[in-house]
């Protein structure tokens, strides 16, 4: 399976901060991309990551979707933090997943877990599943999700949305809705690779369970829990 995971805007996006300056979105939203991406998705088998944002400038949303389209991806997930407002703190608050406006059944049975996970992994309150005129849902050629994991005009989630603690909770959900819609499975865990301590370890019980001796220690049997006791 193929996922592009979009960290909406970029890092000089004008206007895309909070009212006193102490969190960018970008910060927020590329961090749990990454997070998403590198800590959590890899983990399960047969899945392709593509990130279509880049930490050293803005992308242009048209590259952005068109990255995506060219590579085939299966599906499209853009991570964001809201705000509201001219600008100035306020009370709007919570968690909302969007789809395009013509709700595509696969976006809205995606963006419904998703967001149902979000909420109960933060706590924060759920402002449902909409639907919006955005160009990432738009001109994108598969399923599309963008999630707003909270305000940075509210004070307290502004707070959140700072900490590394609430970011790993958002990729946490984020993924979990994902694997939940779409049954991805987890690679098998690798075979543990015998050390050579290991090795010395079994070549030491096997010297003494065999009776084998250098001439200056008997040969009476032992077992192996008197070799290590």
């Amino acid at each position: 399976m193929r996922i592009a995971i979009d960290a909406g805007h970029g890092p000089n996006t004008p206007g895309k901060r909070s009212p006193d300056g102490t969190l960018r979105e970008y910060q927020f939203n590329s961090a749990v991309a990454r997070y998403v991406a590198d800590t959590l998705l890899h983990g399960y088998e047969g899945v392709e990551i593509l990130m279509t944002h880049d930490d050293s400038r803005d992308v242009p949303l048209k590259e952005r979707t068109d990255k995506a389209n060219a590579w085939k991806a299966d599906l499209f997930v853009s991570i964001h933090a809201n705000a509201y407002g001219d600008g100035g703190w306020n009370d709007a608050k919570g968690i909302e997943t969007y789809v395009y406006t013509t709700r595509p059944a696969a976006a809205v049975k995606l963006a419904e877990v998703v967001q149902r996970n979000l909420v109960q992994a933060t706590g924060r309150p759920n402002r449902g599943v909409k639907s919006a005129n955005f160009h990432v849902l738009r001109e994108t050629k598969m399923t599309a999700i963008l999630i707003e994991c909270g305000f940075m005009t509210n004070r307290e989630e502004c707070e959140l949305l700072k900490s590394d603690a609430y970011r790993r909770k958002c990729a946490e959900a984020i993924v979990a809705g994902i694997v939940e819609t779409y049954g991805l499975k987890r690679k098998p865990e690798p075979e543990p690779v015998q050390t050579v301590s290991d090795w010395a370890r079994e070549a030491h019980v096997w010297v003494v369970e065999q009776g084998i001796t250098d001439g200056t220690r008997p040969k009476d049997p032992v077992t192996r829990e008197e070799v290590w006791a």
